[in-house]
């Protein structure tokens, strides 16, 4: 149970929380369609990146009726006798099926006869009909063709931001199936190939066409939502955009300029290539909302019909979408991945570094599914990786902050910078909860004290003592720190330090290291005291003596005090032991202050961490108030011989 609560303080668990609710807030916004357009917007940029075919479809071939026709012609619409010799001469060069992208629900002679002779004489002719959004925006197809297999209904699916990337198949309104225009010339064309439409085996729901099973459009596919998917629909591929189809212009027809080798065994598809009549549409390819970027509407029937000829006879890859809760899956994933970021990284440019090679990986990892049949979600990972990887930065480094702050609150002033850095790259290890961690160990600890500083605080005024102790202070205590010493406490004239902290030592090695640096600060500190007392001599002020305790062994590490004013110390016995020996008959022994005016005074656990290292005289076996076994004490005299 502390394991769990411990672990939900970390910031493993930080980054984990922050990473999971910005990916339910992309998945909120995604399921409430605001990135949509961004996601359609990815797709149509994948379209357009996606290899071209080297060569158009050269089963197709379109007949334009251009602005220079309706020129020569002299009329729009023109006339059912123009249109019946166009199909009659078409008819003679032999083509699979012949689809005319042209309402005439209403006649216009002259002509008609001719036409509707046309057309119930040739069953490869195919008309148009459209149902529109309601009944009184449809358009019937020819007269005398309705309910016959040469009508295909021509709409369009048009998404919400204007661009065309679905086409229907089939449409249904519980009495009748319709056939869309499109898929009309292209079962045309496949029947002479032996393939008809079939149940998929695997999926009898599905339709299948010679090599591929088209799977209908659902309303969530890829980055839709809520889309419209009445009817059978399938995404457009648009493979071969780039390379426009053979067309001719209508006159170029009627005067018998076409060599009818390029008509046989084709699909020719008649509609109108003029931007003066309205027939034109944006589609993936489209890139922004002038004229010159739409297709117009034959050309689009053409791919449609090409995308079912080439998945039918070729096997061409249909794109396929995850289901919803892979695709939240997905954005999860990489919600958690760009929070490891942030936990891992801290440096400026190595996060724009990582962030930008994480969007590049993911960015191909889509576009490759992409081009193997899948429309992965784009936009929701990168945002989940972006922002989850800002959010943890950002926590993380408010975290650091604070640490750093507390740390520095802590131990700025008492410990040398390396010590400071060595505490902040291992802060992991010592903190806990954003507070150092209380831990029992083996430290050093030092009390040291003046004795004579009333002689001198009587011959100063109380500004030049502050100053002078202030001095005397500081100097100490930067002898601590250049010994790996912490400054724990002052009060009075006296200091407490500890050697060994704050992160714990793993080696008898290094607990006796601390050992010997707080021996050898003992020393520095008993040389900066005579420095002094030779300049007080000087100025004919009183000098001063120092007695030092030192002590080696266990100790209670850890921060007492408010949140408002914590102070990391020590506490136990062996600190009782490092005061007792600081204050060891300080009455009666004092030091010799015409050789010596520093006592430094050790436990044998001290002494038996300082390896021959110092020269040490036996004072006593005594019993220290407050103890019951008996302690060795020993004095310090100076560094050993080597």
């Amino acid at each position: 149970m502390i394991s769990v609560a411990k672990f939900w303080r970390s910031p493993l668990a930080a980054a984990i929380l922050v990473s999971v609710s910005v990916s339910l807030v992309i998945l909120g916004l995604r399921r409430l369609g605001y990135l949509e357009y961004l996601e359609l917007a990815a797709y149509d940029w994948f379209i357009r990146l996606r290899p071209e075919a080297s060569e158009p479809d050269s089963r197709i071939v379109l007949i334009g009726i251009t602005e220079a026709d309706i020129r020569k012609l002299g009329r729009w619409p023109v006339t059912d006798a123009t249109l019946a010799q166009a199909m009659e001469i078409l008819t003679q060069y032999r083509p699979r099926a012949i689809g005319l992208d042209i309402f005439r629900d209403i006649s216009v002679p002259p002509g008609s006869e001719e036409l509707k002779t046309i057309f119930t004489r040739n069953r490869h002719i195919i008309a148009t009909m459209k149902f529109g959004e309601d009944a009184s925006s449809g358009i019937p197809p020819p007269p005398g063709l309705k309910d016959t297999d040469q009508v295909g209904f021509n709409d369009m699916v048009v998404d919400r931001d204007g661009i065309v990337r679905r086409a229907l198949l089939f449409l249904d309104d519980g009495a009748q199936v319709s056939y869309s225009f499109a898929l009309r010339l292209a079962l045309l064309y496949l029947k002479s190939e032996g393939i008809t439409p079939q149940p998929d085996r695997f999926n009898p729901q599905h339709v299948r066409l010679g090599r591929t099973a088209f799977r209908p459009f659902e309303s969530n596919d890829g980055g839709y939502l809520g889309a419209d998917a009445r009817g059978y629909q399938i995404l457009l591929d648009l493979q071969g955009f780039r390379k426009p189809f053979l067309s001719f212009p209508l006159i170029a027809l009627l005067s018998g300029e076409i060599n009818p080798a390029m008509i046989k065994g084709k699909i020719v598809l008649i509609g109108v290539t003029t931007e003066s009549v309205k027939d034109a549409f944006y589609t993936s390819y489209s890139r922004g909302l002038q004229s010159a970027q739409q297709i117009f509407g034959v050309a689009l029937h053409a791919h449609i019909v090409s995308q079912l000829l080439r998945s039918s006879l070729e096997g061409s890859v249909q794109v396929a979408s995850p289901s919803e809760r892979q695709k939240a899956s997905w954005i999860l994933l990489w919600g958690i991945m760009g929070g490891a970021l942030g936990l891992w990284v801290r440096s400026p440019w190595r996060y724009a570094l990582f962030g930008a090679s994480g969007l590049l990986i993911l960015t191909l990892a889509v576009y490759i599914a992409f081009l193997n049949g899948w429309w992965i979600p784009l936009v929701p990972p990168a945002m989940g990786w972006l922002v989850s990887a800002a959010l943890v930065t950002a926590c993380m480094s408010n975290q650091e902050k604070k640490q750093r702050a507390l740390l520095m609150q802590l131990f700025a002033r008492h410990v040398s910078p390396e010590v400071a850095e060595i505490l902040w790259v291992q802060r992991d290890e010592f903190l806990d909860g954003g507070r150092p961690r209380s831990q029992k160990l083996i430290a050093t600890v030092l009390f040291s004290d003046l004795k004579g500083f009333t002689r001198v605080s009587e011959k100063m005024d109380p500004q030049a003592l502050m100053e002078w102790l202030n001095a005397y202070m500081e100097t100490m205590a930067q002898l601590v720190m250049d010994h790996g010493g912490v400054v724990d406490d002052y009060f009075g004239d006296a200091i407490k330090a500890n050697f060994g902290l704050p992160l714990p030592r793993k080696t008898e090695a290094e607990i006796s290291r601390d050992a010997v640096n707080a021996v050898s600060c003992a020393l520095a500190m008993e040389r900066e005291i005579n420095r002094l007392n030779a300049i007080w001599q000087e100025q004919n002020l009183p000098t001063v003596s120092m007695r030092i305790g030192i002590f080696t062994g266990p100790v209670v590490v850890g921060c007492l005090g408010s949140a408002q004013r914590l102070k990391y110390t020590t506490v136990g016995d062996t600190v009782n032991v490092a005061s007792r020996l600081e204050s060891f008959d300080k009455d009666v022994f004092d030091p010799d202050f015409a050789s010596r005016s520093c006592r430094i005074l050790v436990g044998e656990t001290t002494l038996c961490y300082l390896d021959d290292q110092f020269e040490t005289q036996r004072v006593s076996e005594t019993t220290l108030e407050g103890k019951e076994e008996k302690i060795i004490i020993y004095r310090v005299l100076g560094r050993g011989d080597p």
